[in-house]
C-alpha cells in the first residue's frame, strides 16, 4: 500500500508492507430474533449475503478471513459483569472464547437492524461486554438493514459513537439494505426476480465494495503499524478507572 504525504518541500512516498495472509474479520450479527413478520426472517438472509461478500472480496486473491459472531448463538446474559471486571483469566469460558476471537480480529463488520430507530440491543450488549483494549487501534465497518425503505440508516448511524468509544473506528462508507425482504432470497442470494439475479448480484456486489475496500485499507494498515509498533504504549488504556486519562 503506498501513499503519499506532503512536507513543506515534497511529496514523501511512504510504502506500507502487509502480510500476504488475509486480514481476519470479526462478523459481527445483531439480530437475536426468532419470530417477525417477514418469514423467514431478514437478519439470517442479509447475513448470509454480507458473510459471502466479505469471503469473496478480493476475488481469486481473498483479502478477508471472516469469523462469524452471531449474537444469537453466544447468548450473552444482559450485562452484568463486563469481561474486564474479571481477573484475567477467569471470566466465565464463554466470555474469554469470545474476547480471544475479537482480540485476534484485524477489524470488524457490524450487521444491525433496527428496532425503534435504534440498533440492535443485542449487539450493544455484546460491545459492552468489553473495552476498548480488545478492539482499539483497528478499524470498523458498519452494515444495516430493515423491512422498509431506509435501509435501518438511523441505526447504522447511532453505532458510530459506541464504536467511536471503543477504540474501532468506523470507515465512512456504510452498507444498508432497504426492502430486505425482497432484496434478497432465503438463502442470502439477492434477488433478481429470477430472471435477473446475476446483474442484480454483481450490483449488490459493487456497493458492498465500496465498504469493503475502505476497511481492507485501513485494516492492512493497521495491522502494518501494529507489527512496528506497539500503539498500546502511547496511548494506553486505563487500568483503574476512567479518571485516568482526565486532564490536570
Amino acid at each position: 500500500v503506498t501513499f503519499a504525504a506532503l512536507s513543506p518541500s515534497k511529496i514523501v512516498q511512504h510504502t506500507v508492507s502487509t502480510s500476504d495472509s488475509p486480514l481476519t474479520i470479526a462478523l459481527i450479527l445483531g439480530s437475536t430474533r426468532v419470530a417477525g413478520h417477514a418469514a423467514p426472517l431478514l437478519g439470517p438472509r442479509v447475513g448470509l449475503w454480507l458473510a459471502a461478500e466479505i469471503r469473496a472480496h478480493g476475488g481469486s486473491s481473498p483479502t478477508f478471513a471472516v469469523d462469524v459472531v452471531d449474537c444469537a448463538a453466544e447468548r450473552l446474559p444482559l450485562l452484568e459483569t463486563p469481561h474486564f471486571g474479571y481477573r484475567r483469566g477467569k471470566a466465565p469460558p464463554a466470555l474469554e472464547s469470545l474476547a480471544a476471537r475479537l482480540a485476534a480480529a484485524d477489524g470488524y463488520v457490524l450487521l444491525t437492524p433496527e428496532y425503534n430507530h435504534a440498533p440492535s440491543p443485542a449487539l450493544l450488549n455484546l460491545l459492552n461486554h468489553f473495552g476498548s483494549s480488545l478492539f482499539s487501534f483497528k478499524p470498523s465497518a458498519i452494515a444495516s438493514y430493515s423491512a422498509g425503505q431506509w435501509g435501518g440508516v438511523r441505526a447504522a448511524h447511532s453505532l458510530r459513537a459506541p464504536l467511536s468509544e471503543l477504540g474501532c473506528l468506523p470507515v465512512s462508507a456504510m452498507i444498508h439494505v432497504a426492502n430486505a425482504g425482497e432484496a434478497f432470497h432465503a438463502d442470502g442470494v439477492p434477488n433478481g426476480g429470477g430472471t435477473d439475479d446475476g446483474a442484480v448480484a454483481a450490483r449488490w456486489c459493487k456497493y458492498a465494495a465500496r465498504t469493503l475496500s475502505q476497511l481492507e485499507w485501513w485494516a492492512a494498515a493497521a495491522r502494518a503499524q501494529r507489527a512496528i509498533a506497539d500503539p498500546r504504549v502511547e496511548s494506553p488504556a486505563f487500568a483503574r478507572a476512567p479518571s485516568e486519562r482526565n486532564a490536570p
